[in-house]
């Protein structure tokens, strides 16, 4: 499972059962009510619309010949992706950026996840200690300092 897992890691678990129903070609609805389930609820998990819940992990593992606890491990993973990404969907505090700094563009309309490299290569550049520190807050400094490294090796 190890070696598979690191593959699929964070990935929605109804997706990875679509994948395995697929792989022994069965058929959605005859697998939900072989185990008991609507129909729905497995063509909403295997869409990614909604989670997985642990009865219904252990059924679906047994019958696809899965191992026990996998699509749980992998609901708690895709969970954590979902937090990272809703804490990265935030923007640094634009109170202490100046809109000067990024002159040619709206500064509201920056993905910051995106254009990392350019936002922080740019406030190095041209930013106050103010603006350094919130992007180092922001990114984390270890990140910024591996793009300030990368355009400058001799930092």
């Amino acid at each position: 499972m190890k070696p598979e897992l690191e593959t699929i890691r964070g990935l929605h678990p109804g997706f990875y059962v679509e994948r395995k129903i697929k792989e022994k070609r069965l058929k959605k609805g005859q697998l939900a009510l072989a185990i008991n389930e609507y129909p729905q609820t497995i063509t909403s998990i295997t869409k990614g619309k909604r989670g997985m819940n642990t009865a219904l992990a252990l059924k679906l593992e047994q019958v696809l010949g899965l191992e026990e606890g996998m699509l749980m491990i992998l609901q708690v993973y895709h969970e954590i992706e979902q937090l990272k990404k809703k804490k990265y969907a935030e923007t640094p505090d634009l109170n202490k950026i100046r809109a000067v700094v990024f002159w040619d563009t709206d500064i509201r309309k920056i993905d910051w996840q995106r254009q990392y490299q350019s936002v922080i290569r740019r406030v190095y550049e041209r930013g106050n200690s103010i603006e350094k520190k919130e992007i180092n807050r922001y990114y984390g400094k270890d990140k910024v300092e591996a793009v300030l490294k990368r355009f400058n090796p001799k930092i």
